[in-house]
């Protein structure tokens, strides 16, 4: 019995060869899908490079991204970032952002400076070398600066910027070509001041009484050699 029109060989022939093709389309948005979906930390981890020490976590290899874009070490223009741009590329509290680089205290000098003063003293320079001379394969050295919440804030940021730029003067005074490897963030008071508990890190004036505000007239300075 007839019930309908007979579909001619040639479509069912088209249709079969279009199907798989189909059925391929959609296997891949689905999988792009849940790729777009997975959290940025899955991601990284799954492309971390075997090299990476442990510290290099996921979180602290998206805010070195940013920072580092942001600083102009990705295009190699070694410029410095204030505050406004740590908070925006960081995305992060102060005490979070503190609390990221905990696993490179060992890998660490702060270099300390005197109340409203920039000059890099003889245990600074000191200080300097031993951090710069850890460089191993690494790219990017950071030089993070600080000013105690005393006097003016505008006044305590250009302090702080002046500390970082001191640190880099230092380094590249023997070859300007270095500027290019340093990045420089300069806070002021106005974020992410350091607490008396980093007092126990790798500081210049180790010997010395330190406070609050000692530990935060100062700049911290590392290599990271994180695959970014």
């Amino acid at each position: 019995m007839n019930t309908g029109p007979k579909i001619p060989p040639i479509v069912l022939w088209l249709v079969s060869l279009a199907l798989p093709a189909v059925l391929v389309i959609v296997w891949l948005r689905s999988a792009q899908a849940e790729l777009n979906a997975a959290p940025e930390s899955t991601q990284d981890v799954a492309v971390a490079s075997m090299t990476d020490d442990d510290y290099c976590t996921a979180d602290l290899k998206r805010v070195l991204r940013r920072v580092a874009g942001a600083c102009g070490l990705l295009a190699g223009a070694g410029r410095g970032c204030q505050p406004s741009d740590a908070k925006t590329v960081a995305q992060m509290n102060d005490a979070d952002f503190n609390a990221l680089f905990g696993p490179m205290k060992d890998r660490t000098q702060i270099i300390q400076f005197d109340a409203d003063d920039t000059t890099l003293d003889e245990v600074g320079r000191k200080a300097v070398e031993q951090a710069w001379a850890t460089q191993g394969g690494a790219s990017f050295f950071f030089v993070v600066s600080r000013a105690s919440p005393d006097g003016n804030k505008d006044h305590n940021l250009e302090l702080s910027k002046e500390r970082a730029e001191t640190v880099m003067k230092y380094i590249t005074a023997q070859d300007p070509e270095l500027e290019k490897q340093i990045g420089l963030l300069y806070l002021g008071e106005e974020y992410a001041q350091l607490s008396e508990e980093f007092c126990g890190w790798q500081r210049s004036r180790k010997d010395d009484e330190c406070t609050t505000k000692d530990i935060n007239r100062s700049a911290f300075v590392a290599w990271i050699d994180c695959a970014i």
